[in-house]
């Protein structure tokens, strides 16, 4: 049966409850076992936003006393994190005052042998300028430094990292993003570009789609706006293979087969066509292809079809079709773990045509809402750097000399293929490819082929473990910054609370101390500037059109508060869609152009192997944000151990009971790991989810192949990853 009602779930919902419940109240214990008084008159207060790859982007108050931050708590001046924080962003302080944070330069010698020896910050410098220069010397180019940067810290100043190999000359830069892309091109093809409604406005929805997102543990500040919408009636609906803490909350959950989304969408299309619930006057007036479209649903999709495709039963496909339809205005939210599949840009274009036969696009309480970045049109002063004069690089289609652009979702891959000239130095900041890549043994060889590697984190992750030198990074507390949201319309200033600790330094302050040493040796070698206060960079990220998005005159003007951009709370509500034709393109042909299909049509889901049997899914974890937080004291007493989530009539299958050490393998390689038996999954998959560990060689990535998902390369540069396309056998270790 994949269906379950709400008041089926009371022992899943207080399961999931009790457990939130506890890890709270032992977080908020210790908080005020730790904490000063915030009236003391020593104590201070500063604005700081939480920079991590997350949709809600928290507003923080800091409290510091004598120099020392005390606790964190959520801004009441933020309009959509209202003064609260998650159990992660509760936990900062112990990330700042961890003993496991690193404090100094490092060395490692040899590389992996876990033999490190601090050195100063001029041997750093002198070490990692002298290499770059030799390389340059040998290979006639920068070329042979390849960057690896993603989303580890969000802040705008931060893509000072991108300036800083901008700086050196051309060089070889992962492209590419393992989040979101599919959905971002399947968005980008039918509106132009992706810009979601306001969260605050679900407050207005009538019917409520949660499709593939678990906000609960990944969004938890929409849900007060989701209830709202729930105390004046709405009825909130979550479709997800996974009976996640989110759907326990739902009015109905639907369990869909992995990567069916799209049927599901498609069925439910021919039940409003077929019952002439379309909203033909605005899909016809804001659309081109939306006729073809229908006719291709007519002509090939069955309701009868669309049960067995997706295991949903036929009643239930017609019965959400109908409410969908009917309730004016609805809202969808499309949960990037959604499209991480082979046809996952695909299924997003089919939902996205969902929204437009409804007419709910454009409408306040509606949308198919999946992100958006209209508020991350900052300088990125830090980021533009020209390159030394005479710099050599790759050949690009206009001649002209340019980075070499890799894939940064099949990495190991993509670094190792590189000949003309080969990638012999690593630079990665924000980002920790050894925990998070695909096919972690290939991660291993080719870090082991590098002549250097360098890396700027704040612990000894599995990609420190692989350098031979590490720079400490700063935490949010001890910089400034500003962040934006890809979810809602809020932007906020992170103001320095306390000085750096120990030998700390942001990345801005890493490339001024590169430059200089550059410089030093051979004069015109790098352009970073070597001056200006961590401020001033901040300072020079802000143009007009930020301030008039805003409402203010300065920067400053947000130490006071964060502000909500001057912004529709519907998105598309003015109708001028961003595609070439100006309207909803149902029929693509920049899709078309790309290689696929032009209309939102039903593309075959990956096929289970005959040999792994069973789909292993690696979702995002509660207690951690992919290889940050879960190292911590605090989630480590509360999440010790990873597990491996069985069906137990699949557990049975292979002999395996609760707590069984479980071999999850494939031909790629393999991981042990834990089970724990538990009817949210369905009888042919297992979930584990992705994380990093403190002192634990677990890393799901192992048994995962760089597959790319169908879509990204038009906005993000190269297509996104089959996260969950990932096919393994399980045996009692």
């Amino acid at each position: 049966m994949k269906l379950s009602r709400r008041k089926f779930l009371g022992g899943a919902a207080a399961a999931v409850s009790s457990l939130t419940l506890f890890n709270f109240n032992l977080l908020t214990n210790s908080l005020s076992a730790d904490a000063a008084d915030p009236s003391s008159e020593t104590m201070k207060t500063f604005r700081n936003v939480c920079p991590r790859n997350c949709y809600d982007t928290c507003g923080m108050i800091t409290y510091v006393q004598d120099g020392i931050l005390k606790k964190v708590e959520g801004d009441p001046k933020h309009g959509y994190t209202n003064g609260k924080l998650c159990l992660k962003g509760y936990a900062y302080p112990r990330r700042v005052y961890s003993p496991d944070r690193i404090k100094y330069p490092m060395k490692q010698s040899p590389r992996g042998s876990g033999n490190w020896t601090r050195i100063s910050w001029d041997e750093a410098m002198e070490t990692i300028a002298t290499k770059i220069l030799d390389l340059k010397k040998r290979y006639g180019s920068t070329l042979p430094i390849c960057l690896d940067k993603y989303s580890g810290n969000f802040g705008i100043v931060h893509y000072g990292i991108e300036g800083t190999m901008s700086s050196l000359g051309y060089t070889t830069r992962a492209v590419g993003t393992p989040c979101w892309p599919a959905g971002i091109d399947a968005q980008t093809y039918d509106f132009g570009t992706l810009y979601s409604n306001d969260p605050e406005d679900m407050v207005n929805a009538k019917y409520i789609i949660l499709w593939g997102q678990n906000a609960a543990w990944t969004a938890i500040h929409s849900f007060p706006f989701i209830n709202k919408a729930r105390e004046h009636g709405a009825k909130l609906v979550v479709i997800d293979p996974i009976l996640t803490s989110t759907a326990s909350k739902a009015d109905l959950y639907i369990q869909v087969n992995t990567s069916t989304d799209g049927a599901l969408a498609l069925g439910m299309a021919r039940y409003i066509i077929d019952n002439d619930l379309v909203d033909w006057e605005y899909a016809r007036a804001n659309s081109i292809g939306f006729d073809e479209w229908v006719d291709y649903v007519k002509k090939d999709i069955t309701l009868d079809w669309a049960s067995e495709k997706t295991g949903v039963p036929k009643d239930t496909i017609m019965e959400i079709a109908h409410d969908y339809a009917t309730a004016k205005p609805a809202s969808m939210w499309v949960g990037y773990g959604m499209q991480r599949h082979t046809n996952g840009g695909q299924n997003v274009r089919i939902i996205d045509a969902l929204g437009v036969m409804t007419g709910n696009v454009g409408k306040s309480g509606g949308g198919v809402n999946y992100g958006h970045l209209e508020t991350w049109g900052f300088n990125y002063n830090a980021m533009v750097n020209a390159a030394p004069k005479g710099s050599k690089g790759f050949i690009g289609p206009d001649g002209k000399d340019g980075d070499r652009a890799i894939n940064m979702n099949n990495f190991a891959h993509d670094v190792s293929i590189q000949s003309d000239p080969p990638v012999k130095m690593l630079w990665l900041a924000c980002r920790n490819p050894a925990s998070q890549d695909p096919d972690t043994n290939a991660i291993e060889k080719m870090f082991a082929s590098m002549e250097f590697v360098v890396t700027v984190d704040s612990f000894f992750n599995k990609t420190v473990e692989m350098s031979d030198i590490v720079l400490p990074a700063t935490t949010h507390f001890e910089d400034w910054d500003v962040m934006a949201s890809y979810w809602h319309y809020w932007v906020g200033i992170n103001q320095r609370a306390i000085d750096p600790l120990y030998e700390s330094k942001s990345d801005v302050e890493i490339a001024i101390e590169l430059s200089k040493k550059m410089n030093t040796l051979e004069p015109g070698s790098c352009t970073f500037p070597t001056s200006g206060t961590p401020e001033e960079w901040l300072a020079k990220e802000f143009n007009p059109a930020i301030h008039q998005m805003l409402g203010i005159n300065d920067y400053k003007e947000l130490i006071d508060g964060p502000r909500k951009a001057n912004m529709p709370s519907a998105s598309w509500s003015d109708g001028q869609f961003r595609t070439p034709s100006k309207k909803i393109e149902i029929h693509c042909e920049l899709a078309k152009k790309n290689g696929l299909p032009a209309l939102p049509i039903w593309v075959e889901e990956m096929k289970t192997p005959e040999k792994y049997p069973i789909r292993f899914i690696t979702p995002h974890p509660q207690h951690a944000l992919h290889s940050q937080f879960q190292n911590l004291d605090w989630m480590m007493t509360t999440n010790p151990e990873p597990k491996v989530e069985i069906h137990p009539v699949l557990a049975a299958k292979y002999g395996i009971a609760e707590g069984n050490m479980v071999k999850v393998f494939n031909d790629l390689g393999s991981i042990t790991v834990k089970a724990h038996l538990t009817r949210t999954t369905s009888q042919n998959v297992i979930v584990s989810y992705e994380s990093w560990y403190k002192d634990s060689n677990f890393n799901v990535n192992y048994t995962l192949k760089a597959i790319p998902s169908d879509m990204g390369k038009q906005a993000t540069g190269n297509d996104g990853l089959a996260f969950h396309d990932n096919f393994v056998m399980i045996e009692k270790a």
